[in-house]
This record gives C-alpha cells, structure tokens and sequence, in this order.
C-alpha cells in the first residue's frame, strides 16, 4: 500500500465530503482553462475526484489524473464516465510519477503542493520533472501564508516555492488567489461559514515551467 492511501481513502470515505472537493474545479482553472492553457496532454497531480482533469478534457485535452487515494479515483472515474469525457485516472503517488511511464506538456496541481514536509516537498519536485517535458509548464495552487490562524494545511511562502523550484525551472508568475472550500479556516474565510461551499482561504497561484 502506498504511503498515505488510507488516510486519504478515511477523508473521501466520511459522510461529507473533504474540504477541497467541492464538486466543481477550482474557479483558478476555470480561468486557464478559459485562457486556452490546460490544452495538450495535462497531468492532474493529486486529482481527487477528478473535477481538474475532467475540466481539461472538456476543453480538449488528453487528460490524466493520478490520485493515492483510491476511493477518490472510483468517484473521478464514475465522473468521466457519466459526463461522457475520456480521461485516463491511475492511483498512483505523486512522489513516484515517473512510474506512470508518461511525459505531458502541462501539470496541474491544485491543494497538493502544500501537503508535503521539506523532505517530502523535494521528492515531489523530482518528480514532477519526469512527467513534464522541458518547456512544459505547471500550474500549481497551494495555501498561503496570508491566511490568518494555523488550522488545516500548512501554509506556504512565497519564498518557500521560490527555493523549491530553484533548480531546473524558471517561475514565471506568483500570484495571490483563493482556494474555494467547505470549511472554515479561520480569520480571512469569506463568502460564508464552515460547512458552506462559499467559504474561500488564501491561495498562492503559481505558474512554473520546466527548464
């Protein structure tokens, strides 16, 4: 079993859904996606139930999720299957993509980055590299520093994700945004109250290419 798999399948299997599913994709990719930038071959990194994976493939791309959890991955296949969109979702750790055997032009990641601890933070990194092509580019969303209190996912600086993407790649853009979720994370949530899908925490928006 992989490392993680059944706290994670624990988080899909309560009776309400985790924090970051929302049931739609975060309106951060919603806009690249508009922009015309989650085209070609995508990789959804930490896809959960899919919604990032299955937006790119109805924009057209070919499209892939991977996901430690594999109750997560059932629901994102249910997803493809009912919206009739052709998406290929693997259980598989995000620390090891390389095992997917595939190289892709954009990578998505949205809430993963910052579940990672140093050690683990670089072994991602890594990871990424092999699946995204030189010149490809990531796309990645993590929890801010700006987002007052400490409860839930750890928070990241802006210097943090500049050393982590120190060697090999060339950041282009790092941008304050918002994580739409249900719940409440303290000090800063807006738009409504725990357990309300309106509830927004302080994102940093990254746009990341491989050297």
């Amino acid at each position: 079993m992989m490392a993680g798999m059944s706290t994670w399948d624990e988080a899909y299997a309560a009776g309400r859904p985790p924090p970051w599913d929302i049931g739609q994709p975060q309106p951060a990719f919603v806009r690249l996606a508009d922009r015309g930038l989650l085209g070609g071959r995508v990789l959804d990194a930490g896809c959960g139930t899919g919604e990032h994976a299955l937006l790119a493939a109805a924009h057209g791309a070919q499209a892939v999720g991977v996901d430690v959890s594999p109750l997560a991955i059932a629901r994102a296949r249910e997803k493809a299957a009912a919206r009739g969109l052709a998406v290929r979702f693997e259980v598989g750790d995000a620390l090891d993509l390389g095992s997917l055997g595939l190289t892709v032009g954009t990578v998505t990641d949205s809430g993963l980055f910052h579940v990672f601890d140093d050690g683990d933070r670089a072994r991602y990194v890594t990871s990424l590299a092999a699946v995204l092509e030189p010149g490809g580019t990531c796309y990645l969303m993590c929890f801010s520093d700006r987002q007052p209190g400490d409860y839930g996912p750890r928070r990241v600086s802006r210097d943090e994700l500049t050393a982590a993407f120190r060697d090999g790649w060339a950041i282009d853009a790092i941008t304050p945004d918002t994580f739409t979720v249900t719940a409440d994370f303290g000090g800063g949530s807006a738009g409504g109250s725990a357990n309300d899908s309106g509830s927004t925490a302080q994102a940093w928006l990254a746009v990341i290419r491989r050297s």
